[in-house]
């Protein structure tokens, strides 16, 4: 069979055709020449490709078409049902989908809406109320919206599991079965992810019917335009490792733009984000406490090149559409191996050239033996000459003779301890007093005791005074 060599030869509709000419797609990707015509013949999909590839496409220009006979301009919602449902794991995943799915959809009168958590119900809801055709949603937003009634399912024609294994890994399998629950039987099913698991292989039993297999590339593989390079350093030397990469990891020495550095905490994340811009590094971050106002905001200063570097939890691995992306680093070592492929994933999209760099130490060796047993490729560990540069008025070792680079701080100034205690002068004694008796308390003194002088003493070490007895 002769691969297409455009888009026209899909049939699709010639308003389909000028949307996606206007985004700039010319040639189809592998998994677009494979996965559009099965989709166009209403067959069941599980299409297995790395991110980056063109999957979106792949499913949603065939899936436009095939849902292009409802679209009409009535202004009343009930001919406005959902006829295409697309299931995604993370909100920037979702919103990337229906950004995507708007622009080749914008030459016809279909509704296209998306909906997730993190933001305000209540405009989704109206949204959804006045009718949308075209629906993507993360499982629990869209589970809040069918519970208030905002939308029904009984009408959905064809259902799409994007990243379909990230989303059995945060715990969507419950929610996933309840929204399959609602919608019809015999639907069209597709499914869609860069590595596929036991776990997912059993779910597509269940989901799909006799599905027909599509794969571009060699599953859990990394993209062949990326070049990846694993470094191992002291874990004490990494954040000085990560900031000399930024400054001088670039062609002829030059400070790298536009990487995105991956770690595996949220506190890592919003510690290392506050050195590098300490360091002078502009630097933003995304993870899970961020609301998404906060999430888009640091994506869009990133996409502008505001942010030269954004750090990011595993919530940033999936759904970030960046493009040309140059560099990916993994300061931390991902604790499963699928996560590798996933973050990476990120630079090298759709024949692009990137950059994957890790950061690892002895301690993570059991990890990368565990990526490249999936990714079915050795990587060569290379050594890292960390330079630190010494702090002002550091010392240098007398027998290594490097910087020694720690400086102790000043102690903080305090107006009693700074300076010596100078006792007043002894005040004189009356002719004829007797002295104060020496198992005598101190509360007892009285103005002409002997004692009387040592008493200034004691005031300032007990951080008080003594009052006179009112006898």
């Amino acid at each position: 069979m002769t691969e297409p060599q455009d888009f026209s030869s899909f049939q699709l509709d010639p308003r389909i055709l000028a949307a996606i000419s206007e985004v700039g797609y010319v040639k189809p990707t592998p998994i677009q020449q494979k996965a559009i015509p099965v989709v166009l013949a209403g067959q069941d999909v599980m299409g297995a490709a790395q991110t980056g590839t063109g999957k979106t496409a792949g499913y949603g220009l065939p899936l436009l078409q095939r849902i292009l006979p409802h679209e009409n301009s009535s202004a009343s919602p009930a001919r406005h049902p959902v006829r295409a449902l697309i299931l995604a794991p993370t909100r920037e995943l979702a919103d990337q989908v229906n950004e995507n799915l708007k622009a080749y959809a914008s030459k016809t009168r279909l509704r296209v809406g998306v909906v997730f958590g993190g933001v305000d119900i209540r405009p989704q809801s109206e949204m959804l109320r006045r009718g949308v055709e075209v629906l993507t949603a993360t499982p629990g937003r869209l589970l809040d919206h069918i519970e208030q009634k905002a939308t029904n399912l009984s009408q959905v024609e064809i259902v799409v599991l994007d990243e379909a294994d990230r989303m059995l890994d945060m715990g969507f399998l419950p929610d996933i079965s309840r929204i399959l629950q609602l919608i019809p039987k015999g639907v069209q099913s597709l499914m869609f992810s860069a590595t596929f698991s036991p776990e997912i292989k059993k779910l597509a039993r269940q989901f799909l019917k006799t599905p027909i297999l599509i794969e571009v590339a060699r599953q859990n593989a990394a993209a062949d335009t990326i070049t990846q390079q694993w470094f191992v350093v002291r874990d004490t030397e990494k954040s000085a490792a990560l900031i000399q990469l930024l400054r001088t990891g670039g062609e002829d020495g030059a400070a790298l733009r536009q990487v995105l550095v991956f770690v595996n905490s949220k506190l890592v994340c919003r510690r290392l984000t506050r050195l590098l811009v300490n360091a002078g590094i502009a630097a933003d971050s995304i993870h899970g406490d961020k609301t998404q106002e906060e999430r888009l905001k640091a994506l869009e200063g990133f996409k502008s090149g505001a942010t030269h570097v954004l750090v990011a939890t595993d919530v940033a691995a999936r759904g970030l559409d960046i493009a040309e992306l140059p560099v990916v680093i993994n300061f931390d070592v991902p604790f499963a191996a699928e996560d590798y492929v996933h973050r990476i994933g990120r630079t090298g999209r759709a024949g692009s050239k990137g950059l994957a760099i890790t950061l690892a130490t002895r301690e993570d060796e059991k990890q990368l033996a565990a990526i490249e047993e999936l990714i079915k490729k050795k990587v060569e560990r290379q050594a890292l000459a960390v330079h630190r540069e010494p702090r002002e008025g550091a010392r240098v070792h007398r027998r290594s003779g490097r910087a020694c680079t720690y400086t102790p701080p000043a102690p903080p100034a305090d107006p009693i301890f700074d300076h010596p205690y100078e006792p007043s002068a002894p005040a004189a004694v009356r002719p004829g007093a007797e002295p104060a008796p020496r198992g005598r308390s101190l509360s007892g003194l009285a103005g002409g005791s002997r004692l009387a002088p040592h008493r200034s003493a004691v005031c300032a070490l007990l951080g008080g005074g003594f009052r006179r007895n009112s006898r």
